[in-house]
């Protein structure tokens, strides 16, 4: 009989106790410890069971759970005599930050505000302790939703302080999803306050903190060391190209296997293909946890991780990017492959005019993978890695939420846009001229990145018109474009998978009022372009009769557009 799967229990005392679905990763304790490394920061993308280790590690090191020695019976950690005996022996603070989503800084202060009053209720048994000092007696009635911001940012560490005193022990400090309120801050346009409110108390909590055994932070994330850990030079940083705890995070093939035998399932192809392809260091087959559990329970592939939470900071970061983002996106998205350098800390104000800093985040958060590059080893800072890393997008659950993402963008004029593509596949010419205008008035400012006028760049548009091609119509064609295109003109080649329909030349090119007087001459010229490359001949080469090409110039004028057939 297979154990129950409960999703989303992220409570490891929960799971222990009602013999819900387990993976034993409690051998991670006895590796992060005897590490001695004073301040870990553990960065996986969301659902990766960061929150549920968090709870395993709080739960066999607390106080409040000594004597629960039973919870780790039968696991790796337990088999371990001098770690049976420290169970349950050391003061743990514990807070999350992943529900820190707020829209402005001041509604992100009192949410934080409320998390540190709710953990100084938790030991309001100190005010009654009679050493005490009436000082540290009012402080601690001063930790409320209406305390100094001051503090706020000095509660984590006074509370190590009181409790170190109390118990005669050092403390450890648990802080899962620290990024989160990060990320909110970024996309809401709070930045600047919200790193100098956190660099203050992670300085306090992490840094200047004589009481601190050893902490644990956990993200989806490395931010800069400029924004937020300046003052925190003794940071180990785990990242998805470090070697440290590799198989910690996720499942690895080998349990992956053993649990669809359990639970008597037959599809290890099609779960591989679904959800396997993380890479954590040298340690490949990482498969996505969240994804393999809903699997389990429900026996039907289908998007679940992907679909758990917003993506409009990727969608953005896509939709709004230059052409060479755009370009290496639909290689991507065609099964390909790209070459990169990556900065594994992000620093959030160069996104919009960083590549590196936008693969990096991709691969941080997990759509992205390291088919082939250089692992970090043990100790070395992953802070700025070589060149040369080759990345692919995961698995097939991403590629179907990227497709989800590229849908949406044309949401306001899906019925316009779909109108296009019916015309684009039957030749209408009248009718596709007509979408594509009031497609473009619509869309094009959609595209821009905000920092320039619109029209300043009209690839940012056409080319994330390309990538909504490519979604809609993958079925039917094989879609591929010119990659030594120049600035203004990008050609794309749709070749037929069935013989059923017309092969499609499509050429884009932007006006240029010095060589030609409209858009009439803008379409001969992309037309020219066409006849000059020789695509034509490229798909007779492949078999495709030469009166099943159609040949297609869009000449763009800002908003305006022209479409003529050649």
């Amino acid at each position: 009989m297979p154990r129950t799967v409960a999703i989303g229990v992220q409570d490891f005392s929960v799971i222990r106790e009602k013999n819900y679905f387990y993976i034993d990763k409690t051998s991670f304790i006895k590796e992060w410890w005897e590490g001695g490394d004073n301040v870990t920061l553990i960065t996986r993308p969301r659902r990766f069971g960061k929150t549920l280790m968090m709870s395993t590690v709080e739960q066999f090191f607390s106080v409040k759970y000594a004597g629960r020695g039973e919870l780790f019976e039968g696991l790796e950690i337990w088999k371990e005599e001098e770690y049976c005996r420290i169970q349950g022996t050391y003061p743990v603070i514990s807070i999350s930050f992943a529900n820190v989503k707020e829209k402005n800084f001041q509604a992100t202060k009192e949410r934080v505000y409320q998390i540190l009053t709710d953990l100084y209720s938790q030991y309001s048994f100190l005010k009654e302790w009679d050493k005490l000092s009436d000082t540290e007696r009012e402080y601690f009635d001063r930790v409320s939703l209406r305390m100094r911001e001051s503090d706020a940012t000095y509660a984590l560490h006074k509370l190590s302080q009181l409790l170190a005193a109390y118990y005669g022990k050092k403390v450890i400090i648990l802080l899962d999803e620290y990024d989160t309120p990060m990320q909110e801050a970024y996309v809401g346009g709070y930045w600047d306050e919200m790193t100098g409110f956190f660099r203050s108390m992670f300085n306090a909590a992490f840094k200047t903190n004589s009481w601190m055994e050893r902490g644990i932070l956990t993200g989806i994330t490395r931010i800069s060391r400029e924004s937020v850990f300046s003052d925190l030079n003794h940071l180990e940083v785990i990242s998805a190209t470090s070697a440290k705890y590799a198989a910690m995070f996720g499942f690895t093939q080998e349990e992956v296997f053993a649990a669809l035998d359990e639970f008597g399932l037959k599809s290890r192809r099609e779960v591989k293909e679904w959800y396997d392809g993380f890479t954590f260091g040298e340690r490949e087959d990482i498969y996505n946890p969240w994804s393999i559990i809903n699997f389990l329970d429900k026996r039907k592939l289908a998007s679940y991780w992907a679909n758990t939470s917003s993506n409009g900071l990727v969608s953005k970061l896509i939709r709004e990017a230059n052409k060479n983002i755009k370009l290496e996106f639909e290689r991507l998205m065609q099964g390909g492959h790209l070459l990169a350098s990556l900065d594994e800390q992000i620093v959030y104000d160069q996104l919009e005019d960083n590549d590196e800093a936008i693969w990096s985040l991709l691969l941080a958060c997990g759509y992205l993978k390291v088919v082939h590059g250089t692992t970090a080893k043990e100790g070395e800072d992953t802070s700025c890695l070589e060149q040369g890393y080759e990345l692919a997008l995961t698995n097939y659950e991403v590629k179907r939420m990227f497709s989800g993402l590229i849908r949406g963008w044309f949401g306001k004029v899906s019925y316009d846009y779909n109108d296009f593509v019916k015309a684009l596949l039957t030749g209408d010419i009248k009718a596709m001229n007509a979408y594509m205008n009031r497609i473009t008035m619509t869309m094009f400012s959609f595209f821009d990145t905000g920092k320039r006028p619109s029209g300043a760049e009209p690839e940012r548009f056409y080319h994330g018109f390309v990538l909504g091609l490519l979604v809609e119509l993958e079925n039917r064609y094989r879609i591929s474009s010119n990659r030594e295109s120049g600035f203004g003109r990008y050609d794309v080649m749709m070749e037929p998978y069935s013989d059923e329909d017309w092969a499609i030349i499509l050429e884009f090119k932007v006006h240029d009022p010095k060589k030609e007087d409209g858009l009439e001459d803008t379409i001969k010229a992309a037309l020219l372009q066409i006849e000059v490359k020789k695509y034509e001949a490229e798909f007779m080469a492949r078999g495709i009769k030469k009166e099943r090409v159609r040949k297609y110039g869009f000449a763009f004028a800002g908003k305006s557009v022209l479409i003529g057939e050649g």
